[in-house]
């Protein structure tokens, strides 16, 4: 997992668990002693945070377990996955354009860093150079072409097969 996205994630957790710690239970217990919990705005608003909280907590740490799972000598040397940048050639633009797959987290289509989990990544998932994509997006059908491949294990330095050669077949 990077970690950035690491701290990230743990630091609003820390958040969290010090609101439900700490400044919830002091709202819940100042909105009790008005009264009528029945009519009582502060207390209902503060029980839906707490709610909200919990669940945001829930998410965060289910998150946190997922990305601890991502094994790079299980992300492919050869194909989309990833950590890879790619360039593709939208046939529907006519255009060249360059895609970093990250995690959601990290996304920022804007600047080229797309999700594996949008349909531009799920549609390149898998893919070698020659490869075309047909992706289904909001704004139609676009097939991209797979000009060019960088892994992870290119960035990190690894030897890796060129054209596929050597790489076994999945």
């Amino acid at each position: 997992m990077p970690e950035h996205i690491k701290r990230k994630l743990l630091e609003e957790i820390k958040l969290l668990e010090h609101e439900l710690a700490h400044e919830l239970p002091a709202e819940i217990k100042k909105a009790v002693a008005l009264g009528d919990l029945s009519e009582n705005a502060e207390y209902h608003m503060a029980k839906q945070r707490q709610d909200f909280v919990n669940a945001r907590l829930g998410q965060l740490k289910k998150r946190m377990a997922e990305l601890s799972l991502v094994n790079l000598a299980n992300i492919p040397k050869d194909r989309v996955a990833f950590g890879s940048t790619v360039v593709v050639y939208d046939s529907t633009k006519d255009e060249e354009i360059i895609y970093r797959l990250v995690t959601s987290e990290e996304s920022d289509v804007a600047n080229g860093q797309i999700s594996t989990t949008s349909p531009i990544g799920r549609g390149l998932v898998g893919k070698r150079v020659g490869d075309v994509a047909v992706v289904v997006t909001p704004n139609g059908k676009r097939e991209l072409e797979v000009l060019k491949l960088t892994t992870i294990h290119d960035e990190a330095g690894e030897e890796v097969p060129q054209n596929g050669a050597g790489g076994a077949e999945q």
